[in-house]
């Protein structure tokens, strides 16, 4: 019974920690662009069109060295 007043606390502790954490997060922009990360990842832009972002410009990386897609 005395461990289970000391776990409950503990708990509720950790548990408002991490919520903090989380509205720390949200607040400080963590979340608002999912997709770029992923999409920086599978697309290269080409040397030529670096300053203009566009999604038309975009192509899919090489599969394999030999550069065939």
């Amino acid at each position: 019974m005395t461990n289970l007043l000391m776990l409950i606390p503990v708990a509720l502790a950790l548990g408002g920690i991490g919520l903090l954490a989380f509205l720390w997060a949200l607040r400080s922009g963590q979340f608002d662009d999912l997709d770029g990360a992923a999409n920086r990842i599978l697309f290269d832009y080409d040397e030529n069109d670096a300053n203009s972002a566009g999604d038309d410009k975009l192509k899919p990386v090489a599969k394999d060295p030999s550069g065939q897609a």
